[in-house]
């Protein structure tokens, strides 16, 4: 049975490298999960962009083998894939082409709008130059955001670099940089973590703890 949900505002959440595996094996099934538990507002919508071309059932059908697959809650237990599939579009364009943003703008029916870059490195520069263009990456009415997904520059001057491009458009209270891997060793070894670390250790039990 799905949670009450929390007082968050709907928004378009828009994926690039969307016919990836980071799309197919993590992130829709994480949202359809969200929106299973009710955390996810009703009026959210998905929108994936990617080079392959699809039609919106093809890349329905493409993600839902990994909601069935990868899913914490999965449609077998829970019903509200078929509402949850409703609200998720594609976008086929290259994303060096001012009319996919174009295009893009004109499919967004919210206010707010989450950019989430599941590309190669070599593209994020490309997209924010491009969503900059088109003037998506402001709102007069709501709110701007975008993920930019795992390495953020190769080192130092190149983080600096990237930084500083990403800047250009968006300001730092709309940019949010993750990296699902950062934590990969410490996840590994989480037993010994546990019961090795004094503090770790009395708290990290059923008690504290909803689910890992």
């Amino acid at each position: 049975m799905a949670q009450k949900s929390a007082k968050v505002d709907p928004a378009t959440i828009v994926i690039f490298g969307a016919s990836g595996d980071l799309t197919r094996r993590k992130l829709v099934p994480a949202l359809h999960s969200l929106a299973c538990e009710g955390l996810l507002p009703q009026d959210s919508s998905v929108i994936g962009v990617a080079r392959s071309a699809m039609s919106d059932a093809e890349f329905q059908n493409h993600i839902f083998t990994g909601v069935q697959s990868y899913a914490r809650l999965k449609p077998q237990v829970c019903r509200l894939w078929p509402n949850f599939q409703s609200r998720i579009t594609y976008l086929s364009g290259s994303y060096d082409d001012p009319e996919t943003y174009a295009q893009l703008g004109r499919m967004l029916k919210l206010d707010n709008a989450l950019f989430y870059l599941a590309t190669p490195p070599n593209l994020y520069t490309e997209i924010v130059d491009q969503l900059g263009r088109a003037g998506l990456n402001r709102s007069e009415r709501g709110w701007r955001r975008i993920v930019i997904e795992k390495p953020f520059g190769a080192d130092l001057d190149s983080a600096r670099k990237l930084n500083k491009q990403v800047h250009s458009v968006f300001n730092e209270r709309q940019i949010y940089r993750i990296d699902h891997y950062l934590g990969k060793e410490t996840v590994q070894n989480i037993l010994t973590l546990r019961f090795a670390n004094a503090i770790f250790e009395p708290l990290w039990n059923r008690n504290f703890i909803h689910h890992v």
